[in-house]
């Protein structure tokens, strides 16, 4: 078999009246990404490595915020399309490492419907994705909630 792995990372600001959305849920905050899209780290993060695995370059150069098509967008139209690009290329993902960097809220009891919402976009199992949630101890922008982080790992084969 033909193994590839992909690294992918994305940051946002915070900021207060937007909406929360993070690995396709939305989730209850007074703060929201600052976004072209709707600013899903998470997602954005996990599109990086699917493309990167795949040597398409990343979620900027296949999705830019020159684009009209793309402000607003509903980062799992995103995800579909980095599928898309990688099932052409004759891929399928193995499994997702992914860690979500983030003062508050707290992400666990998000976490399960996190994985259940990836999980069916990416038509893989639950059990092959993995998202952990951790703060910065209140150290820099993501200790002061000014943004929030994401950094995702994903193995594919052909």
């Amino acid at each position: 078999m033909n193994f590839k792995i992909g690294i992918g990372y994305d940051v946002h600001a915070l900021q207060e009246g937007l909406d929360f959305w993070l690995g396709g849920v939305k989730i209850e905050h007074n703060k929201g990404c600052l976004a072209y899209s709707d600013g899903d780290v998470l997602i954005h993060a996990i599109c990086d490595a699917i493309l990167g695995a795949a040597n398409l370059r990343d979620i900027g150069y296949n999705f830019p915020d020159t684009d009209n098509k793309y402000k607003g967008i509903d980062s799992c139209i995103l995800l579909q399309k980095s599928l898309e690009l990688i099932n052409n290329k004759g891929y399928k993902i193995v499994n997702v490492d992914s860690v979500i960097l983030l003062q508050t809220p707290k992400l666990k009891d998000y976490i399960p419907l996190m994985k259940q919402k990836l999980a069916s976009v990416m038509e893989i199992d639950i059990e092959d994705i993995s998202i952990k949630a951790s703060t910065t101890e209140k150290l820099g922008f993501v200790g002061r909630e000014e943004g929030i982080v994401a950094q995702a790992v994903v193995l594919i084969t052909k």
